[in-house]
């Protein structure tokens, strides 16, 4: 019997040890599709996706939830939660980000299809009224031109930010607004306006997007380790082309 217990014992300790070293990543941002889309879905979001993949090949688990971009950098930051996705550098300088990206943005201006309205730099904007996401980094001259002019430039802080701003122009309410033209063509799609609204123009060079993790978290250098590895990993096994694809996307690189 002695010999039975000390086996039972040591199983057991050996499955504690295992639950320890097993991580739930809780991952927030507001919905950003398709990088990161509706959680519990088939298509969560590439990102989403990149992340868990990497997360179980190590023996862990993704939570993921949206809410308002700027409570979920303001809850990251804090601690509350590990990381979230979608994020430029300088949306939080101060997190932890991976060696690799994770995709390429350039922001895009949006009109009413029947407006007369043409994007033609920072100027252009005077006298306008233009909405934007909370919490967003869009560039440095464009985020100087918006603390400036608060008159032109409105912030909206929500988990449908986007869609209520699309609203807002094609009611009238707003002249145009921001977004990455993979992220508004899928919302446009969604809500069956595509015919609705055109480009207008852009609002500067790319920027490169990030899973970026907390600095308040000592585990979460860990992580971007982790996914920095396990991005390179995906893409030399063909994986992440395969997931990118389900989204109509291709590599970036």
């Amino acid at each position: 019997m002695k010999a039975v217990s000390s086996l039972i014992v040591l199983a057991c300790s050996c499955a504690a040890a295992s639950v320890a070293w097993s991580d739930t990543i809780t991952i927030r941002a507001d919905s950003w599709c398709p990088m990161n889309c509706e959680p519990g879905t088939t298509q969560p979001g590439y990102m989403i996706e990149f992340a868990r993949e990497i997360a179980e090949q190590n023996g862990h688990s993704v939570d993921y939830q949206t809410m308002p971009w700027r409570r979920a950098v303001d809850s990251v930051r804090e601690g509350q939660f590990d990381c979230v996705v979608g994020a430029y550098v300088e949306d939080a300088p101060d997190f932890r980000f991976p060696d690799e990206h994770w995709g390429l943005d350039q922001t895009a201006v949006y009109a009413k299809a029947d407006s007369d309205f043409a994007y033609d730099g920072l100027d252009s904007l005077q006298g306008e009224k233009i909405g934007v996401i909370g919490g967003y980094a869009y560039s440095d001259a464009f985020d100087a031109f918006a603390e400036q002019n608060p008159d032109v430039v409105q912030w909206l802080n929500a988990d449908n930010a986007l869609e209520n701003n699309i609203r807002k122009v094609l009611a009238g309410r707003l002249t145009a607004t921001l977004e990455s033209p993979a992220v508004m063509g899928h919302k446009l799609k969604s809500m069956g306006v595509q015919s609705q609204m055109k480009r207008v123009g852009y609002l500067g060079e790319g920027s490169e997007m990030y899973i970026a993790c907390s600095p308040a978290k000592a585990a979460t250098a860990g992580y971007v380790t982790m996914f920095s590895e396990g991005t390179r990993q995906l893409r030399d096994s063909g994986r992440l082309q395969e997931i990118l694809a389900d989204y109509g996307l291709e590599d970036w690189k």
